[in-house]
């Protein structure tokens, strides 16, 4: 059908002075091609647009290019997991000493070695072994600076760090697990008592994960 323009001039121009520049319009998804007349008047021709066919052959190699992209994806965002990942950290398998303490290590650090007598930074947390957590260097966010192998600590510490009897010293940047018996800890008398009840029981066999930070 044609849609009918609302002026005559025995042209399909009309005067610059009066109208508007007359454009193709569109109404919904057809176009509208003007088409001009000798007549007075000046119609537009309404034409639909055909959608372009896709063959069967068309749309299997569309799905094979969106799948591969997506796999590509996918590839990208492993690789980047990979990389950001940290060092891994062993599994935790304790080995027990003559004295009675076992240690894991669950990362072998890559500094030098702890001395008798030396100055040492080291993050910890303090478990009984019901798994409460009495105490946490973390928590305070500043590690624990003492001198290792002097009885500044308790003993499970000192053995645990510098090594000996059995257990390698720790390196710096490393990181051990501690089950640290009574007669190594805090004994018979416990920690942190008051008014009957102890943050630390007496006989309390104790679980520390230390990381030996660095010297000081």
């Amino acid at each position: 059908m044609g849609l009918v323009a609302p002026y005559s001039a025995g042209t399909c121009l009309p005067s610059l002075q009066r109208l508007p520049t007359l454009q193709a319009q569109k109404w919904n998804n057809f176009s509208a091609p003007l088409s001009c007349h000798r007549q007075v008047k000046c119609a537009v021709q309404v034409q639909p647009q055909v959608a372009p066919r896709i063959t069967p052959d068309e749309s299997l190699q569309v799905k094979r290019r969106t799948l591969i992209g997506l796999l590509a994806f996918d590839a990208v965002l492993a690789y980047s997991s990979l990389q950001a990942a940290p060092a891994a950290e062993n599994p935790c398998e304790f080995q027990v000493a003559p004295s009675g303490l076992a240690f894991c290590d669950k990362l072998v650090g890559a500094g030098p070695q702890a001395v008798k007598g030396q100055l040492i930074k080291a993050h910890y947390v303090g478990r009984l072994e019901n798994g409460k957590v009495f105490d946490s260097s973390y928590n305070r966010g500043k590690p624990l600076t003492f001198r290792v192998g002097v009885g500044e600590v308790i003993k499970g510490w000192d053995e645990g760090i510098i090594g000996g009897d059995g257990v390698p010293p720790m390196l710096a940047g490393g990181k051990r697990t501690l089950k640290i018996p009574p007669e190594l800890g805090y004994g018979s008398r416990g920690a942190g008592c008051r008014g009957g009840s102890c943050i630390i029981p007496p006989d309390s066999v104790l679980l520390f994960d230390v990381e030996f930070v660095s010297k000081a």
